[in-house]
Order: C-alpha cells, then sequence, then structure tokens
C-alpha cells in the first residue's frame, strides 16, 4: 500500500512550479496551493521534477557475478540516481537467452522494488553469435521482453543479424547493436589516436564502430525492422546515423555520459577506472556526439553502468576490465555536459532519459509527463548545488566511477517509483519488500 504524498514548489521540467497529489501510485492532483490530510509533504522548493529516469542500458550482473553488482544493489543505485526503471542487459551466468533466466530476472527485480527491472534477452545462444537464442520464447514470457543484444559481443554474422531483425519485425521488437568489428580490435586498449600512439597501447579504430553502424541500418532498411545502436561514441558515427534517419530507416541510438563528458586524455595516467567498451574517445569525437544529442540524432543518453569488483581495476591497465558504474551520476553528468552548456533544456533531460528510453524499450507506466491521471515515477533534483563525487555517492555493490574526486553539479534528491519513496532527501530507502513491485503486472507494450 502506498501512502499520500504532497510535493510542494516542484518546477515542472523547469518551467511552471506546482504542487503534486500522488495517492494509490498515481498523481492524482496538480495545481497551486494544495493540501491534503494526512499527506506525507515533500518541500521541493527549488527542484525540477522529471519523469521517472529510465536506463535502457544497465548491467546487474544477477544471476552469476553478485560480487560486481546484484539486481537489489543495482536497484538501490538506480534510485539514487533518479531511475524508476534499468533495462537488464543479458550478459549473465547463465546467459539471459531463455524464458526462465528473463523471468527470474523480473521476479529479483519485482521482490527488490526499488526500479522497475525489465529484461533484455541475448541475441544468440550464450551471446556467441552462432544461432539465434529463444526470442519469442522470452517475448512471450511473463517478462515481455521486446530489446535483444548481445551486448558485450558485436553480432557479427550479417546473417544471424539478418534472421534477428526479420524475428523480432514480428512483434515489434529491437535488436540493440554493441557496434565492434572484433577483427580490428583485436587487442585492442584505447582509442586508436595520438595518445594510443604515444603510449604504445593497441588502438580501438573509430571504423570498427562506424563500419558496423552502417552495415547494420542497411540490414535494418532491407528487412523495414527496428535497430537500436548502443553507446554511439565516434564523430562518424554521428554521421551515419543522422544519414539513416533522414532516409527514414527504423534506428536510433544512444550514448552514455562518459562519452559526452571524458577524453581519452585521461589514459595517460593508466587508471583503469578509465578503461571502457567502446574506448575514451577524442574531444572531437566529444563534441560530436553532444551535438548529435542536442539536435536528436542521438535518441537518448543511457549508463551503461557496468559494476566490476576492485580486483578487476586495482590492477595494470592491459589486464583491467572494461567498464564504469554510472547510475548514480548520470543525471550530474548530463547536467554538466548538457544543460550547463546550453545544448539541452530541462524538458529536453526529460526525453532523453525518460520519454524516450521507454518509448524505444516499449515499457509501459514509465517515461510518461507528469500529469494526472500518470503513473508517479517522479525524479526531483535540485540543479543549484554543486559537490565532489565520492564512494559515499555510490549505493551500488562496486566502485569503479570515473567520477571519484571530481566536482560534479546538481543533485538527486528524491525518486518515487509509482508512488513509493525510493530516495527520500538523497537517502535511499533502507528495505521495500517489493512494495513497487506489484504495482503493474503489465511492463512491456505489445
Amino acid at each position: 500500500m502506498t501512502e499520500t504524498l504532497l510535493i510542494t514548489g516542484a518546477e515542472l521540467v523547469g518551467t511552471d512550479r506546482a504542487d503534486i497529489i500522488v495517492e494509490d501510485g498515481s498523481i492524482v492532483e496538480i495545481g497551486t496551493g494544495l493540501s491534503r490530510t494526512g499527506a506525507r509533504v515533500i518541500d521541493a522548493d527549488g527542484l525540477v521534477a522529471l519523469p521517472g529516469l529510465v536506463d535502457l542500458h544497465t548491467h546487474l550482473r544477477e544471476p552469476g557475478y553478485e560480487a560486481s553488482e546484484t539486481i537489489l544493489t543495482g536497484t538501490r543505485a538506480a534510485a539514487a540516481g533518479g531511475f524508476t526503471a534499468v533495462f537488464a542487459m543479458p550478459n549473465t551466468s547463465p546467459v539471459a537467452d531463455s524464458a526462465g533466466v528473463v523471468e527470474q530476472e523480473l521476479a529479483l527485480g519485482e521482490a527488490a522494488g526499488y526500479a522497475t527491472v525489465q529484461p533484455i534477452g541475448a541475441v544468440t545462444v550464450g551471446q556467441q553469435g552462432e544461432r539465434l537464442a529463444e526470442l519469442g520464447a522470452m517475448a512471450n514470457s511473463r517478462a515481455k521482453v521486446r530489446v535483444f543484444s548481445d551486448d558485450g559481443f558485436c553480432v557479427f554474422d550479417p546473417l544471424i543479424m539478418r534472421r534477428a531483425l526479420e524475428y523480432v519485425k514480428a512483434f515489434g521488437g529491437v535488436i540493440a547493436q554493441h557496434a565492434q568489428d572484433p577483427r580490428l580490435t583485436e587487442g585492442a586498449q584505447m582509442n586508436e589516436g595520438v595518445v594510443s600512439a604515444e603510449l604504445g597501447l593497441a588502438g580501438w579504430p573509430a571504423v570498427a564502430e562506424e563500419s558496423i553502424i552502417a552495415r547494420d541500418v542497411l540490414l535494418a532498411e532491407h528487412v523495414g525492422s527496428r535497430l537500436h545502436v548502443c553507446h554511439l561514441s565516434t564523430a562518424g558515427s554521428v554521421d551515419i546515423i543522422r544519414w539513416a534517419k533522414k532516409r527514414g530507416i527504423q534506428v536510433t541510438a544512444e550514448v552514455t555520459p562518459h562519452h559526452l563528458l571524458l577524453t581519452d586524455e585521461l589514459v595517460r595516467g593508466y587508471d583503469a577506472r578509465y578503461k571502457v567498451n567502446p574506448p575514451l574517445r577524442r574531444e572531437e569525437d566529444v563534441l560530436a556526439v553532444r551535438e548529435g544529442l542536442a539536435d536528436g540524432t542521438i535518441d537518448i543518453v543511457a549508463t551503461d553502468h557496468a559494476p566490476h569488483p576492485s580486483e578487476s581495476k586495482a590492477c595494470e591497465w592491459q589486464a583491467a576490465a572494461n567498464g564504469m558504474v554510472g547510475l548514480e551520476s548520470a543525471l550530474r553528468v548530463v547536467h554538466q555536459s548538457m544543460v550547463q552548456t546550453g545544448l539541452l533544456e530541462w524538458r529536453d533531460v526529460a526525453r532523453v532519459m525518460s520519454t524516450a528510453p521507454a518509448r524505444i524499450g516499449m515499457l509501459d507506466g514509465h517515461g510518461t509527463p507528469l500529469e494526472v491521471g500518470r503513473p508517479a515515477q517522479i525524479t526531483l533534483y535540485d540543479p543549484s548545488v554543486n559537490g565532489t563525487f565520492t564512494a559515499d555517492d555510490l549505493r551500488g555493490r562496486s566502485e569503479n566511477s570515473p567520477y571519484l574526486g571530481r566536482e560534479l553539479p546538481g543533485r538527486v534528491e528524491w525518486t518515487i517509483h509509482g508512488g513509493v519513496v525510493t530516495l527520500a532527501a538523497g537517502t535511499v530507502a533502507a528495505e521495500l519488500n517489493g512494495a513497487c513491485g506489484a504495482l503493474s503486472d503489465r511492463r512491456v507494450s505489445k
């Protein structure tokens, strides 16, 4: 049973100030000077009210890699970052390539209660790239999977990619591609360029990403199906997506917060917190992906939250694992890289971090405007403060954040998931016992 909430003085996507009353998991009234006997009052003066954030690209690691993260700890991190829904990538053990595994993930998310967990199914069995996984069975399961990806591995065989696009077209699904030519990136340690040459590290060339995207948008056009490009990172990739959209191809793309802010110059210190796939790119690429996000070529921001235990990062660069945690810092990085630079307004942030991710992932009950009758998925953010990002800001199991010690603007103050407060004045709720999980039996559109 959810409590009645009275949110006072919130700035609705950076424009009008209003009070919001939440009852039974929904927004029931918006106006000024509102009151409600017995309601829990949330003072939102100076806070921006956004629809609850949705992350289309999260690694929760469970089942199989619980030393890095669990669905419970990962969704606590999500709540701390203002997220009310996350899409869980399939590179677990066992791989999420069957109805049984995705239903297990769904159930664990419901039990935790901090955020809606929508599983993403693998495209191929075991993410091996050899034969299609049980796409139909996962789509028809209780998890109602609509997004499929072998993320961490490229679906490199063009025939397998074509067949996957054809299969998901039948139920309106989408293939989310990790665009990386494995032959062009054998042994790669960082972005190929001036810095890699100076450091003597094997380079990850931009063309390894761009060539796969070019191939796949043409396959999507040929099949008439939907393609989503994961963690786009180069200026050339932006150009290809822009061309494909002008051509009318059904393609969407995401960029991570770290590719909006960080460059390959950080690798000079050999700090493995900056080792990620795709790698941090040049300043020119950072500026290009920012522009692509601003003009709508890139549809969304997705965290690619990738937790690892400390021993996987506290080692020499070549042996370190790829990946960064990003749920708790994502909104603050977007604030710095896109809002403070004048490239996005808060209404645009709502679009790229909530509305569009929910639409691409076909997730019901999320990404909707803050209006009467809508589910109460709400993030309250204070844009006026600045602070050093520290380990105390992390709520997951791993600490491999590239932002530790960095000054970032803003702070997520409150997260409300289906009418349930999961983050209160910056503090994650201690225990929810699945309070949010039962609010909606149906999570994905047909």
